[in-house]
């Protein structure tokens, strides 16, 4: 089971995990914190990231440099549209084959590997629960 904790501190809001990391959540305008929108944009592309590097690179193609910009507009007023996830690499030198390998790598993961992006993609209900 994936888990963290969200709470109000005296500085607006912190999500922990149980590895003891933590992050800022804030609205739009406060600075120095992801909003909720942010964050769910931010476990999509991470969740695609941390999985094609090491695959492509286990391929023998270490690329130079790897990141991604995840973007959605508003599709309703409280609904995203959909995601959109753009790769920005620099392939290593001399490796024809670095490009074709990165791409297969990057559609298998989105296609299959992805929790997040499978998650949002099927749609999948969230409850509401309150302890007594």
């Amino acid at each position: 089971m994936a888990s963290v904790n969200v709470e109000r501190t005296d500085d607006g809001f912190v999500a922990r995990n149980a590895r003891g990391a933590a992050v800022q959540i804030g609205s739009s305008d406060t600075e120095g914190v992801f909003t909720p929108v942010e964050l769910l944009l931010a476990a999509v592309g991470g969740c695609n990231i941390v999985t094609v590097e090491p695959l492509t690179a286990k391929r023998g193609h270490r690329l130079a440099r790897l990141s991604m910009t995840v973007e959605a507009e508003k599709g309703a007023p409280n609904i995203l549209g959909p995601v959109t996830i753009t790769y920005e690499v620099e392939l290593p030198e001399n490796d024809p084959e670095a490009d074709e390998v990165f791409r297969n790598v990057a559609a298998r993961v989105h296609a299959s590997y992805c929790t997040v992006s499978n998650t949002l993609q099927k749609g999948v209900p969230v409850h509401l629960a309150f302890k007594e």
